[in-house]
């Protein structure tokens, strides 16, 4: 699933392409992609648009902050601008086409449907974010220590929890603890100030480096350093990374230099009933 530094890229990218001409037609849709039917897509015809970012989605208000309409792209989605004349998909799953002949188009890879497109009014879209904790590159020390004392939890599954950091997936979670030499299986209540501060700023760092190497369209294999690395070398000591399945989730990590030398144990529950 893209997460923070993957959407945030293509939200810069897409900001200036989408800006340049109102909508002149909104749709057609995908029944399983469009989630909602009031206010009505036609609504957002004539109307110019930003795109904006909240945790994984994208938000694009209209300039008369009347609507916003919210794209989630979940584990296969990906919205593109096609300008025109260039190729895009014959049936993208949702297309918004501009007045100046570009368009802006949502594709999902696979059989599940799972992305999605939301039009809300303010209030609406406003209740549709609540439950959503702080932006992941926005927090403060102080923020990541609260964080770590409101619940024990084990680090891997708090840090991937939307209502309380807002952003990150498996796979930054992955790189942020191996950058902050912590256990994924560490307990939240269980991290000293000094591992504190270190998640803190591996949080930060994490972050700004994926955000600058997907600007720059760096692929997967030169953006993560850990994440989908089972085998590899430990960039830090050498070590062959692991991996290990918690909670419907695939961890990776490195022996030496986050657990200390102990291999960690799969806590998937199909693996229990085994």
């Amino acid at each position: 699933m893209p997460e923070l530094p993957e959407v945030e890229a293509w939200r810069r990218q897409l900001d200036p392409l989408v800006e340049q001409s109102p909508v002149e037609q909104a749709g057609p849709a995908h029944i399983a992609t469009l989630k909602t039917f009031e206010p009505p897509l036609r609504e957002l015809e004539g109307k110019s648009l930003r795109v904006e970012r909240r945790a994984k989605r994208f938000l694009l208000p209209t300039s008369d902050g009347e609507l916003v309409l919210m794209v989630h792209l979940m584990s296969a989605g990906r919205l593109k601008y096609v300008p025109q004349g260039g190729k895009g998909a014959k049936t993208p799953m949702f297309r918004l086409r501009f007045a100046d002949g570009g368009e802006l188009q949502l594709t999902e890879a696979g059989s599940k449907k799972r992305a999605g497109v939301w039009l809300l009014r303010p209030d609406a879209l406003a209740d549709e974010l609540a439950h959503l904790g702080p932006e992941a590159d926005q927090l403060s020390t102080e923020d990541v220590a609260r964080i770590l004392a409101s619940d024990s939890r084990r680090l891997h599954s708090m840090l991937r929890d939307q209502r309380l950091i807002a952003g990150i997936g498996r796979a930054w979670a992955n790189e942020i603890l191996w950058a902050a030499k912590l256990s994924p299986y560490q307990l939240s209540t269980q991290v000293d100030e000094t591992e504190t501060e270190r998640l803190a700023e591996a949080i930060r760092s994490e972050l700004a480096r994926g955000l600058e190497l997907r600007i720059a369209g760096a692929k997967d294999a030169d953006v993560y350093r850990i994440h989908n690395g089972l085998g590899k070398p430990c960039p830090r000591d050498g070590t062959p990374l692991a991996r290990v399945d918690f909670e419907e989730h695939t961890i990776y990590y490195c022996p030496e230099c986050q657990t200390g030398g102990r291999t960690l144990k799969d806590r998937r529950l199909s693996r229990l009933l085994r």
